[in-house]
């Protein structure tokens, strides 16, 4: 049989390869083609080399490759769908592959599967969208039949690596902090055998007791050995989703993807339609976990989010917002407020929820906004600051102006997730949820987001409440009707919260029409920022990352609770990314009142409280927060690498976060003292610097006079910051000493 090879060349980068590689044996005539037994592929960036094939009924990943010459061999082949629904029927599938239809590029390895009856098509798709970091994986499986199908759950990713040896393993996962971050947070456990762990992820993430907590959706596996190498797997989705670890003797499996659970999940398939799979992601890693975090860091920002935003050269900004004064802002308070917000040196006023008329009539109250908002967006411009805009435009309410989204409205009434008596009543700022999935209630939601940004001359909208509905009862919608045998409804904060065998796929549907609303925002108005809040830190998850801008990580604003949410959340996600909001704290002194602004000025930095009541020191001192934010932190907080350098905050011991940019040569710690009156000083050593270098300390409250100290003296025995006062901080700017310089 004569063959034709088709390979890409490719540069010796990192592990010995670029971008894409795929080498594909094919038969030269079509015949043959059909008898072609396998097909091969490889597919790398620097960080990460994966080898595919591709038998005659399924294809496999077979192994993966790390830094460090680390090889991960997988021993299970990929589970297609073994059967479909078609006209109520349960059918096997045949699934054959499709040699001439498989593709290659600088990026992509797809492996194509159909079946003649009923007439299926599935491509198991691989992707690297950037020179480093990790891989993306999706299966998309197109209807060619006239015919309605109804699919079984087909799972993400799933691999099981063999012989993965006697060395200590270790999983590393982290929380979301939604409501309040946990006593724990994160989460490192020895993968012993017998090792059995599951993660959930929703736009729920409501903490129940005695429950584990939602996680961001990812996982990290990693040797205890010096180069502490291994692997991570995530998620790219926003829906209901789960992933599992388990070791058995010498092998260790685990699974990602939609999460099953709640029953027997199936979904419709339309004719000529196509589903996709959420899509996954795989990377390995050598330095631990913060070795990990900032390879994947990386690629989020490179390859998910919005690079728009990132041009921009004052994001992450920091901004004033008026939920300090909860529901009772009103324009005079705004306009006080953005006029504090200027001289403060603040470069976003953000009007918070209680301008509205009502709950799901998104137009301004005239008694507290006669003039409108635009006309309040005008005068935050004519500052020069931007404005943003709280709404909640997936809630429906009572209201029956022109406009309104009223649960009562017979075409509404469709919509919701679930229908409400007569005597229902919405509360301040919470109704009832309507069904993104469902295509009319879609529409809908994308042209109230669509005016509300242009009329009200928006440069941020920010999204609250539970958007996604995670079940649904309704027979009439595109997802899976309901069962009634495990439906479960509870009323709570203002919504009904619906759950049952059809919950992953309502959040599924749901899910895509909110990602597409998002995208058509940014088409229709490609400089707005999209803030992520949903209940506070509900929704912080890799799809979120990639059709949003930011994300609110807790609904919990003390100093204590946003250190600990950002130390979690930024083990995963870019700390420009990351919003604490700063609430009003008890701060008696001044060191305490820099140790609030510092807790909340990590990452994105939000003030939620009422700036004219700071005395003159205060406002001296938040001034100069505020410029140096602008002038040193922020490009930190935008392009350096990040170091966990203490444990995890517990507000009575020292923790502490370093930046440091190679590129740059330049970094800081944020190091703050706990409440304990026993430790005035705390020794930090550094990470990521050149051990042959020399470093100038500089620390910005003058609580030690300036240093020089090698690297390897900064990494291997560390410096001491000293500070008299519990509950204080201290910012020591780090920059490596040039040859010639004193």
């Amino acid at each position: 049989m004569r063959l034709l090879r088709i390979t890409e060349r490719v540069s010796r980068l990192g592990l010995g390869s670029a971008c894409g590689v795929l080498a594909l044996c094919l038969p030269c005539d079509s015949q043959s083609m059909a008898r072609s037994s396998s097909l091969t592929g490889r597919l790398a960036t620097n960080d990460v080399r994966i080898e595919f094939k591709a038998e005659p009924h399924t294809p496999w990943l077979v192994s993966l490759a790390g830094p460090g010459g680390v090889v991960w061999r997988n021993g299970i082949e990929e589970a297609l769908p073994a059967n479909v629904e078609s006209n109520g029927v349960l059918t096997p599938v045949r699934w054959v592959l499709r040699p001439e239809l498989a593709t290659t590029g600088h990026q992509r390895v797809e492996f194509v599967y159909e079946c003649a009856q009923p007439h299926l098509r599935l491509r198991w798709r691989w992707e690297a969208r950037s020179e480093a970091g990790p891989v993306e994986h999706q299966i998309v499986v197109d209807n060619l039949s006239g015919e309605e199908i109804w699919l079984p759950l087909i799972d993400s990713l799933r691999l099981d690596w063999r012989r993965v040896g006697s060395s200590g393993l270790r999983h590393f996962y982290v929380e979301k902090g939604a409501d309040t971050p946990s006593e724990q947070g994160t989460h490192l456990q020895p993968v012993n055998d017998g090792y059995r762990w599951v993660g959930r992820s929703s736009t729920y993430a409501r903490p129940i007791q005695g429950e584990p907590r939602e996680i961001i959706p990812i996982e990290f596996v990693y040797s205890d050995l010096a180069s502490q190498s291994g692997w991570y797997a995530g998620i790219e989705f926003s829906g209901r989703t789960r992933i599992s670890l388990d070791r058995k003797g010498d092998s260790l499996s685990t699974t990602l993807g939609l999460n099953g659970e709640a029953g027997a999940f199936r979904t419709r398939l339309e004719a000529h339609g196509s589903f996709k799979t959420p899509i996954a992601f795989l990377g390995a890693f050598s330095g631990g976990l913060d070795g990990g975090g900032n390879q994947l860091r990386k690629w989020i920002r490179a390859a998910l989010t919005n690079p728009l935003t990132w041009n921009d050269p004052h994001y992450p900004l920091i901004v004033s917002n008026s939920w300090g004064s909860g529901m009772q802002v009103d324009e005079a308070l705004a306009l006080r407020m953005m006029s504090a917000a200027k001289e403060l040196g603040l470069e976003m006023f953000h009007l918070d929820a209680g301008w509205f008329r009502g709950v799901g009539d998104w137009y301004p109250d005239s008694l507290k906004f006669p003039h409108g908002l635009a006309y309040l967006a005008d005068q935050a411009h004519g500052l020069g600051l931007r404005f943003g805009l709280w709404v909640d435009w997936s809630q429906a309410g009572i209201d029956s102006n022109p406009g309104a989204l009223n649960v009562h409205d017979p075409r509404v009434r469709d919509w919701l997730l679930k229908g409400v008596g007569p005597d229902w009543k919405p509360e301040e700022f919470k109704g009832q949820t309507i069904d993104l999935g469902a295509p009319a209630a879609r529409d809908y939601a994308a042209e109230e987001a669509m005016r509300i940004v242009g009329d009200y001359h928006l440069d941020m909208l920010e999204h609250d409440g539970y958007l996604v509905a995670q079940g649904c009862t309704k027979n009439d919608h595109p997802h899976a009707a309901p069962d009634s045998s495990t439906q479960r409804i509870v009323h709570d904060s203002g919504f009904d919260f619906v759950s049952g065998a059809n919950s992953t796929d309502v959040s599924y549907h749901a899910v895509e029409s909110y990602y597409s609303i998002q995208e058509q925002l940014r088409k229709e108005h490609p400089g707005l920022l999209l803030e992520i809040c949903n209940d506070g830190g509900r929704m912080v998850d890799f799809g979120s990352a990639a059709h949003g801008d930011y994300f609110s990580i807790t609904d919990t604003y003390d100093p204590l609770s946003n250190r600990r949410a950002f130390y979690d959340a930024s083990y995963v996600l870019p700390p420009a990314m990351l919003e604490s909001y700063i609430e009003k704290w008890p701060a008696p002194t001044l060191d305490n009142f820099k140790y609030m602004l510092r807790s909340g000025m990590m990452g994105w930095m939000t003030l939620m409280l009422d700036t004219t009541a700071w005395t003159p020191e205060q406002h001296d001192a938040a001034r100069r927060a505020f410029a140096l934010y602008r002038g040193k932190l922020r490009p930190l907080i935008r392009d350096a690498q990040l170091y966990h350098v203490s444990e995890r905050p517990d507000g009575v011991r020292w923790d502490g976060i370093e930046y440091w940019d190679p590129v740059r040569s330049k970094g800081v710690l944020f190091a703050f003292r706990g409440s304990t009156a026993e430790e005035p000083a705390h020794v930090f050593r550094l990470r990521g610097l050149d051990p042959r270098r020399r470093y100038r300390l500089h620390f910005e409250d003058g609580s030690t006079p300036e240093l020089e100290v090698a690297g390897a003296k900064l990494m291997a025995a560390g410096f001491a910051v000293n500070l008299q006062e519990p509950l204080s901080s201290e910012l020591v700017f780090l920059e490596e000493v040039q040859a010639g310089t004193k």
